[in-house]
């Protein structure tokens, strides 16, 4: 635990100033006893940063919210699970606009300081007059501790919540910040199919806080993968409104360093969360390279690894495998030598200069039969290191995507 933050409860509302809650609304027909709609809202003005997937298919609430960012002052985020309001045309983008002016209307704000996002089937229409009905009843239930229904409201797939708040303090006094997530498939770099929402009440430029959020996202949500498909809702998007009255964070001074670990730890763990409730995943395994010859190269070999469909099955068999990983790094387009890689489980050799290393089989069984164990390769050709946090590739993965 830091000296600079700790980790608080509340989630989303941890942060003075924000209200939330959920609601049934029956988007899905077999989600009969949760929730699914979501809101959050600050009562008082805010400032919004996101990102969002970079698959050239965007869903309609991506588009929406992209445009809906650029004002000044943002108060909400309201958002759905069931449907993923991609690839619906022009009717999908008047939907999300619904969703934004149903939330707008009923809590006397504009349409462009509400942000939408959905989750869940793609290529069906939304039951849009259901959801606006429910986003009116919502706008007047939120409350001050909702956090954890907020949280249960945009599961799909997910089988746990995923919610985690810190306090950091600052030259000034303490402010916080806070945030919930979703997603347990279609989860790779560059986004996945996840939805992240934070608040802070620190206060800090529309600027700043871009920067610190696309640091942070590029540190742990990018650095995810369940199995390599990068879907078309992703997005996370944080809310920062000011009211913990601190002076405004600026980069490059010790405030806003410590804001700026203290949002990594958030985003980090609500990332690892969604590693770990991943579909089917029995295996939580971090990816390390280093001594790569540069860090394009480091990513390129770590994703690889993380991705590899053979490499995973092996590791869901208990299987040190280590063959398919100097396999996936040949294919992986970087600069390398065979006769210089090493390759540890969990700090243990089993391969030395791109040969079979001493360690008995037996060991290294051992260590991938665990739920949890770390792969480091070590290329010896620079400084270059990355990492990517994963997981093995089960039968149950398969039963659970064969559709409907």
């Amino acid at each position: 635990m830091s000296s600079v933050f700790s980790e608080i409860p509340g989630g989303i509302n941890a942060p003075a100033g924000f209200l939330s809650g959920s609601l049934y609304c029956g988007i899905k027909a077999t989600n009969l006893d949760r929730p699914d709609v979501a809101m959050i809202r600050s009562v008082q003005p805010a400032v919004a940063a996101g990102t969002f997937t970079t698959n050239r298919v965007k869903a309609a609430p991506v588009r929406v919210s992209a445009a809906h960012l650029r004002a000044a002052d943002v108060r909400v985020i309201v958002a759905n699970a069931g449907n993923a309001n991609a690839c619906t045309g022009v009717p999908g983008i008047e939907n999300a606009k619904r969703m934004a002016r149903a939330a707008a209307q009923a809590l006397g704000l504009k349409d462009r300081q509400v942000l939408v996002c959905s989750t869940g089937r793609i290529g069906v229409q939304l039951p849009i007059e259901k959801i606006e009905t429910t986003i009116t009843s919502l706008s007047h239930s939120l409350v001050s501790d909702g956090s954890a229904a907020a949280a249960d409201a945009i599961m799909t797939s997910d089988t746990v919540r995923k919610e985690v708040a810190v306090e950091v303090q600052l030259s000034s006094g303490p402010v916080h910040i806070g945030g919930i997530a979703k997603g347990a498939g279609m989860i790779d770099p560059n986004m996945a199919t996840m939805l992240c929402f934070l608040t802070t009440d620190a206060l800090i430029e529309k600027a700043e806080l871009q920067h610190a959020l696309s640091v942070s996202v590029e540190h742990s949500f990018n650095r995810i993968t369940v199995d390599g498909d990068m879907s078309t809702n992703d997005t996370v998007l944080i809310l920062a409104n000011g009211v913990a009255a601190n002076p405004a964070l600026r980069s490059g001074t010790d405030d806003f360093e410590r804001f700026q670990r203290a949002l990594d730890h958030v985003t980090l763990a609500l990332a690892k969360m969604i590693v770990d409730d991943g579909e089917g995943v029995t295996k939580f395994v971090e990816v390390h390279v280093n001594g790569a010859a540069s860090f394009s190269d480091a990513r390129r070999a770590c994703e690889a690894i993380a991705k590899s469909t053979l490499v995973k099955c092996a590791w869901f068999g208990g299987d040190p495998n280590w063959g398919r990983i100097m396999d996936a790094l040949g294919y992986s387009g970087i600069k390398m030598r065979e006769e210089l890689v090493d390759i540890y489980y969990d700090g243990v050799l089993a391969v030395k200069g791109g040969l079979a290393s001493e360690t008995p089989a037996e060991m290294l069984r051992k260590l991938v039969a665990e739920e949890r164990f770390r792969v480091t390769v070590d290329l010896n050709l620079g400084a270059a290191e990355y990492n990517v946090f994963t997981t093995d590739l089960s039968t149950e993965y398969v039963e659970l995507n064969m559709g409907e």
